[in-house]
């Protein structure tokens, strides 16, 4: 175990539920996103811009942005359903995010392709659990955060669900013994009110309503979509890049599995 910290931290959210026994027909994915920030970047300009922003919406900043509760206009919310503050919070919002200095690789497990093709499925969240750790470590490595301890931090969802997590993410990186950077696996409570863990949370939706609907217009997936981890970013040598990843991003900044 090492005692110096990285110059960068992980936040982790996600889109859809894990489950493999209920799969929404609307919305039959899993996304598990890491949002993967510059600590300097983070406290400076990202971490500012969003209370300014909270500030300029509700008058303080304890609301807790959630993407689900925005795009139905839930509880804090509801004050969206008025047309001008719904525009004015929405153009902040897309250009807090615009110009926050942060990069996503991204999960996206589709569970009726996942249970078609394995007698015995993986978990959803372990398996992008696992794509998501193995994309940040290259992308860490390729800025000289080697012999560091970056930590990785989840909402906690109760005892039981948070051991098990723990539990998988310590068989990952014990799969990779050979890695020379350290993850720490830091639970949130629910009441936590994280920048990061926010910022993560409004990243993962758009990109799972584009891995469902490439062709629909996705204005929030066009913000976001920049921000994906490239092939140079992960420290890949793009002269040796697939086909396939036309973009730079797929299979790295998004991986769709299977």
């Amino acid at each position: 175990m090492t005692d110096a910290f990285s110059d960068y931290i992980i936040f982790v959210d996600e889109s859809g539920d894990h489950s493999l026994e209920v799969v929404n027909p609307a919305y039959p994915l899993f996304v598990l996103a890491f949002c993967i920030v510059r600590k300097d970047d983070y406290a400076d300009r990202i971490m500012p811009a969003v209370q300014k922003l909270k500030f300029a919406t509700f008058g303080h900043d304890m609301t807790v942005l959630h993407s689900r509760d925005i795009r139905k206009e839930h509880g804090e919310f509801v004050i969206l359903r008025n047309p001008e503050k719904r525009q004015a919070f929405l153009t902040g919002m897309s250009t807090v995010i615009a110009e926050a200095p942060f990069t996503l690789t991204v999960s996206a497990i589709d569970k009726p392709r996942h249970i078609a093709k394995y007698k015995t499925p993986f978990n959803p969240y372990y398996i992008s659990l696992r794509f998501c750790l193995e994309r940040a470590h290259h992308f860490l490595v390729a800025r000289g955060q080697a012999g560091r301890q970056t930590h990785v931090v989840v909402e906690s969802r109760g005892k039981v669900e948070d051991r098990d997590l723990e539990l998988e993410f310590l068989r990952i990186v014990q799969d990779y013994d050979h890695w020379t950077h350290e993850f720490k696996l830091l639970f949130a409570p629910k009441s936590c009110n994280s920048t990061g863990l926010q910022l993560a949370d409004l990243a993962a939706h758009p990109v799972g309503r584009h891995v469902l609907k490439p062709d629909q217009p996705n204005r929030a997936f066009d913000i976001v979509k920049s921000k994906l981890m490239t092939d140079g970013k992960a420290g890949f040598a793009a002269l040796r890049r697939p086909v396939d990843r036309k973009n730079g991003y797929e299979g790295i900044g998004l991986k769709v599995f299977p």
